[in-house]
C-alpha cells in the first residue's frame, strides 16, 4: 500500500492542468511575438516606420514604394516565418515526447532530409515545390526516413536509445543529402528551381507555398495537440500509461503522422530549416519542464517568435545583402546543440 501511496503524487503532479502561471507565461510569448514581429515588418535592407506599414495594410496605395514592399514582401515573408516557425517548434517538442529523447528534433532525425529529398525527387520528375501535392509528398519521405532512423538505432539488446537515435540520424541525414545532391548534379532544371529552397528561403512571395502548406501543417497541429495528455501520461513508463487507459501503439502512429506532417509542410513551404525543431523545446522547458498540455502550445509560440527573430537577424545583419534563414539558424542553433549534446554524454 505504501508503495501505491507514493506513486499517486509523482501521477497526479504530471498530469495536473496547467496553472496561472503557465497562462502568464503563455501571454508573455505572445507579447513578444507580436514585438518581434513589427520589428520584423518595419526593419531590413529599407526602413518602414509603423504608421506607414499600418497605412499599407489599411489603406494600400499602389504608387507607394514603402507600401509594396510591406504588402507585396515582408507580410508573406512574416507569415511564413510565424507558421513554419511554430510547426517546427510544435514538431520537435512532439517528438522529443513520444520519444523520450531530449536530443530529438526533425532535423537531428531526418525528418527535415527525407521530406528535402522526397520535394527534389518530386520536383525532378515533373513536380513543382509549391504544387498542391508537395506537403504531402514532404510528410512522406519525413515519415520514410524516420522509420529508417529508428529501425537502426533499434538494433542491438539495449534498443533505441537516445545516443543511438542522434548517431543514426545524423548518419541517415547525410544519407539523404547525399542523394539530394546527386539528383541535383544531373538535373540542372532542377538544381535551378531549389537552390535557394535548399538553404532555406524566407525570401520571396510565400503565400502560393503556404496555402498548400496550411491544411497538412494545421492537420498536424492539431494532431501533435491533441495527443498532448497522452504524452502526459507516456511519460510515467508504458506500463503505466496503459494502466491509465492510453493506447500506447496508437499514441505513438499519432505523434508520428502529426511530426511528419508538420515537419513536411514546413520543408514543403521554405525548405530545409535547421534547429528550431530541437532548441526551442529546451528553451520552454525551463520554465514548464513537464506539463505537456502547456508545453507543446508554447513550443509553437516561441518557435515561432525564435524564427522571426532568426530571420529579421539574417536581413539586417548584412545589410542591404541577406544571408539565408536556414544559415542563420545553423549558426545559432549549432553551438547549442553541442553545448546539449555535452551534457547528455
Amino acid at each position: 500500500m505504501a508503495a501505491v501511496t507514493g506513486s499517486a503524487t509523482p501521477v497526479g503532479a504530471r498530469l495536473r492542468r496547467p496553472g496561472l502561471a503557465g497562462g502568464t507565461l503563455a501571454l508573455i510569448a505572445l507579447a513578444a511575438l507580436v514585438g518581434a514581429s513589427l520589428l520584423h515588418v518595419g526593419f531590413g535592407a529599407k526602413f518602414v516606420s509603423p504608421s506607414t506599414a499600418l497605412d499599407a495594410l489599411f489603406g494600400f496605395d499602389a504608387t507607394n514604394f514603402d507600401h509594396l514592399i510591406i504588402t507585396r514582401l515582408r507580410i508573406p515573408r512574416l507569415l511564413a516565418a510565424l507558421a513554419v516557425g511554430a510547426a517546427l517548434g510544435l514538431a520537435g517538442a512532439t517528438i522529443q515526447a513520444v520519444t523520450r529523447n531530449p536530443l530529438a528534433g526533425p532535423g537531428i532525425l531526418g525528418m527535415n532530409a527525407g521530406a528535402a529529398l522526397a520535394v527534389v525527387v518530386a520536383t525532378s520528375f515533373g513536380g513543382a515545390v509549391a504544387g498542391v501535392s508537395t506537403p504531402w509528398i514532404a510528410a512522406a519521405g519525413a515519415v520514410a526516413v524516420f522509420a529508417i532512423v529508428m529501425g537502426l538505432s533499434s538494433a542491438g539488446r539495449a534498443g533505441p536509445t537516445p545516443f543511438k537515435m542522434v548517431l543514426a540520424g545524423v548518419a541517415v541525414s547525410a544519407f539523404a543529402g547525399s542523394i539530394t545532391s546527386a539528383i541535383l548534379m544531373f538535373d540542372e532544371a532542377t538544381l535551378d528551381s531549389v537552390r535557394l529552397w535548399l538553404a532555406g528561403n524566407l525570401g520571396g512571395p510565400r503565400l502560393e507555398a503556404l496555402r498548400h502548406a496550411a491544411i497538412p501543417m494545421a492537420a498536424g497541429a492539431l494532431l501533435a495537440l491533441a495527443t498532448a495528455p497522452q504524452l502526459n501520461a507516456m511519460a510515467l513508463g508504458e506500463a503505466a500509461a496503459t494502466g491509465l487507459g492510453v493506447r500506447v501503439r496508437r499514441a505513438r502512429i499519432a505523434c508520428l503522422l502529426a511530426t511528419a506532417l508538420l515537419a513536411g509542410a514546413a520543408v514543403s513551404a521554405v525548405g530545409p530549416i535547421g534547429f528550431i525543431g530541437l532548441v526551442v523545446p529546451h528553451m520552454v522547458k525551463l520554465f514548464v519542464p513537464t506539463e505537456n498540455r502547456l508545453i507543446l502550445p508554447l513550443s509553437a509560440v516561441v518557435g515561432a517568435l525564435v524564427l522571426v527573430l532568426a530571420d529579421l537577424a539574417a536581413r539586417v545583419v548584412l545589410a542591404p545583402q541577406e544571408i539565408a534563414t536556414g544559415i542563420m539558424t545553423a549558426l545559432l542553433g549549432a553551438p547549442i546543440f553541442v553545448i546539449l549534446v555535452r551534457r547528455r554524454l
